[in-house]
């Protein structure tokens, strides 16, 4: 990757909660500028730790990056607030959605315009929304409340749009929802990625989509990443398919049901 064209460089980054737990140990990822990139692992893994860390909502939790150094386009930030960050373009949606119930679609979606000055840009913005995700505009005047999940992820999504963001942290993006609105929502990722240019990272448990969909893929196990490459270079390793796609190796296994000594051995060999 050529360093003019990156986007997003996380360096080392160790992360600590409450002072004591050790949850990123070293971490260390690129985004270039206009791709997709996938943080993937199952639970515990680290990803949405890694995404909390470049968005700066770890005080929250009682979490700091201790070690390393966050950089959007050659400007460190592991310092700054979650608002500055949304100000220089960096927007997280957040796992679960997180809609404001009693607020219409439209109403969600005008929330994450606050950081624009220019009305016509908000609306230009709320058009372009609209244009990539119908269902919001069909139900533009429902409450978030009485909306499907996968209308509710297409909301949370188009909100963070709304901000004109150079970079979309996305956590999680398939939790909940059916099959074909899986594909619906990634495919729209997909377009905006391909038409817009919008700049992805998303974390997602959902391997076999997410490499689909992707550019490149880090794969996280217990704070650290344990591979890298690109998507269908990781779709068609033996050991990713074996322990996360379900397929190769035989009888099928999870990855939890093996040693995680002998898993770092396996990767890091």
């Amino acid at each position: 990757m050529e360093p003019k064209k990156i986007v997003l460089n996380v360096n080392g980054i160790e992360v600590i909660y409450n002072h004591v737990i050790l949850v990123l140990k070293g971490v260390s990822l690129q985004v270039p500028d206009g791709r997709i990139v996938a943080i993937l692992g199952g639970n515990g893994a680290g990803k949405t730790t890694t995404l909390r860390a470049v968005s700066n909502l770890l005080k929250g939790e009682r979490g700091a990056v201790t070690k390393g150094s966050i950089e959007l386009r050659g400007e460190r930030i592991e310092n700054l607030s979650p608002a500055d960050l949304v100000e220089r373009g960096v927007v997280q949606v957040m796992e679960g959605r997180h809609c404001f119930a009693h607020l219409t679609i439209e109403e969600n979606l005008l929330t994450g315009a606050y950081t624009r000055k220019s009305k016509a840009e908000v609306a230009a913005n709320l058009d372009k929304v609209y244009t990539y995700f119908p269902r919001l505009k069909m139900r533009r005047g429902s409450q978030a409340a009485y909306t499907s999940g996968g209308e509710q992820q297409m909301c949370a999504i188009g909100r963070a749009l709304m901000a004109s963001p150079n970079i979309v942290l996305l956590d999680e993006p398939s939790m909940g929802l059916a099959p074909q609105i899986v594909d619906e929502v990634f495919g729209i990722v997909k377009d905006l990625n391909t038409k817009e240019r919008v700049t992805f990272l998303l974390a997602e448990q959902n391997t076999n989509m997410a490499l689909q969909y992707s550019d490149y893929g880090y794969i996280m196990e217990s704070g650290r990443v344990v591979m890298d490459g690109p998507a269908a270079e990781l779709a068609n390793n033996e050991d990713v398919k074996e322990f996360y796609l379900g397929v190769g190796g035989g009888e099928r296994k999870s990855f939890r049901d093996v040693k995680s000594y002998k898993r770092r051995k396996r990767w890091l060999a």
